[in-house]
């Protein structure tokens, strides 16, 4: 349900913007309002919260003619807004010292669009007390699998989102949900520690739910089989790429090194590479908010620019970036439906939302028979990028180990992945028809503003060094 907070300042809000209008070419305004809750459960206590995602308030942006300012703020009222109109003047009001130093750009472009967008939850959210017990069901399942299982915990996470954007010819709404539940289990045996989980993240209740239940007993088994994992020995070897991990490559490889904030501020060396092979002829990589249904999905971005999907790589070649509706000004470009807040305190940068590489033709079981010797990696730890110079780490929690064609029942944990972007990309020899999508990450910019993301793909097999 749309929030009774924005909807009740809309009118207020508008107003505000006319205003500022009689004073400025360009003025926008965006609303936000995010609730939602956190239920977890574990052997020893239960909490019940906030969600991270929590926030509400608005910000002005404004076009002086030369460059843009913006004005945050929490909270307006007809008996505020004399006052507010004076101060977003009085504060955004920049010395000619200060004009000269920044990077003149154009108006920004203002299609009239009046539309509301609504992305309701497939289901009913089940009653407090359906939640908990389902959530201490799987906590115990976790728990009495086996004695080595020294600590369990399920948490549930939902979040819907409302947000408004006000400028001289657009008028838009949306309201969305997105939730996920968590599963993990820590065993030990002496003084060796090891945890493995599991992540449901749909807009369904019973999906996120239901998959959890599923697979209690694999994420169990999983952290006792961790348990006598070794450290591999460092080379480069023939890999296989769960879906995870996949998105992991996408995420680093080509998500941050194509934010065209980057382009602008010359940190991002695929700006010279735009219409060049990048990667293997069988890699396909998309990003946008419309590409697909996930935890980076909207109607439309905090610039107003409605959601798109972008084709970033196509046959191996760099085809675009993605950016946000500044950054897309000063490059000439068309803006593509990423710029997005941490939140109506922070400015908006180029982020990614939804992405991942396309599906192929490969079957997963005809690439490990290719492989002589090599790993199949799993579930995503973290992963660095350095789009200036095109170096990545990725870290994977642990690999399955390959000779001549068959699991060797050896696994291997925690596995680094490290090297040159095009070197890794164009290894790419296999790619299955498989694709999977995660929906439960959160991404920073450098080591802040956290906006939700979603990663994935399918099956790749590629070579790297691995540590």
């Amino acid at each position: 349900m749309y929030s009774k907070y924005l909807c009740d300042r809309h009118d207020v809000c508008k107003e505000l913007v006319n205003r500022l209008l009689n004073r400025y070419e360009y003025v926008s305004l965006l609303g936000k309002h995010v609730t939602g809750k956190t239920i977890r459960v574990n052997t020893v206590t239960t909490s019940i919260g906030d969600t991270n995602e929590k926030q509400c308030g608005f910000v002005v942006k404004i076009y002086n003619g030369k460059t843009y300012s913006e004005y945050s703020f929490s909270d307006i009222s007809s008996s505020t807004i004399d006052e507010l109109e004076k101060d977003i003047i009085e504060k955004t009001s920049l010395s000619n010292d200060v004009l000269n130093n920044h990077v003149d750009v154009k108006v920004m472009p203002d299609e009239p669009l009046v539309k509301d967008f609504v992305r309701p939850t497939e289901d009913e959210e089940p009653s407090l007390d359906v939640l908990m017990a389902r959530l201490n069901g799987i906590k115990d399942k976790l728990k009495g699998y086996s004695d080595k299982i020294i600590q369990a915990m399920a948490a549930y996470t939902v979040y819907e989102t409302s947000a408004m954007f006000i400028s001289r010819n657009r008028d838009l709404t949306q309201t969305y949900t997105w939730m996920n539940v968590i599963s993990l289990a820590v065993a030990r045996d002496g003084g060796n520690v090891k945890m493995a989980r599991k992540v449901g993240a749909y807009n369904s209740y019973e999906k996120s739910f239901k998959l959890i239940e599923d697979t209690c007993d694999e994420v169990a088994e999983l952290a006792i089989k961790l348990l006598s994992s070794t450290h591999i020995t460092p080379g480069t070897y023939d890999i296989i790429t769960h879906p995870s991990i996949t998105g992991l490559i996408a995420h680093e490889a080509f998500g941050h090194g194509v934010e065209m904030d980057m382009f602008v501020k010359h940190r991002a060396k695929s700006r010279h590479y735009i219409n060049k092979r990048v990667a293997s002829p069988l890699v396909n990589m998309h990003d946008g908010a419309s590409a697909t249904l996930s935890a980076g999905s909207y109607f439309f971005d905090d610039d107003g620019v409605l959601a798109h999907d972008t084709l970033i790589i196509k046959d191996g070649i760099l085809q675009t970036g993605i950016s946000d509706a500044v950054s897309a000004l000063q490059l000439g470009t068309e803006p593509t439906g990423n710029g997005r807040r941490e939140s109506t305190k922070r400015k908006a940068y180029t982020r990614m939302t939804n992405t991942f590489f396309s599906s192929g033709n490969d079957k997963v079981e005809d690439m490990i028979k290719s492989i002589k010797h090599g790993y199949m990696l799993f579930e995503t730890n973290n992963g660095m990028e350095d789009p200036k110079n095109w170096n990545i780490q990725c870290t994977a929690e642990y690999g399955m180990e390959i000779k001549n064609g068959k699991f060797t029942g050896k696994i291997v944990s925690p596995v680094v992945m490290s090297g040159y972007v095009p070197d890794l990309l164009n290894s790419i020899s296999m790619v299955s028809s498989d694709l999977e999508v995660i929906g439960s990450g959160h991404c920073g910019k450098g080591h802040k503003e956290w906006v939700c993301v979603s990663d994935g793909g399918p099956y790749l097999k590629a070579r790297c060094k691995l540590s």
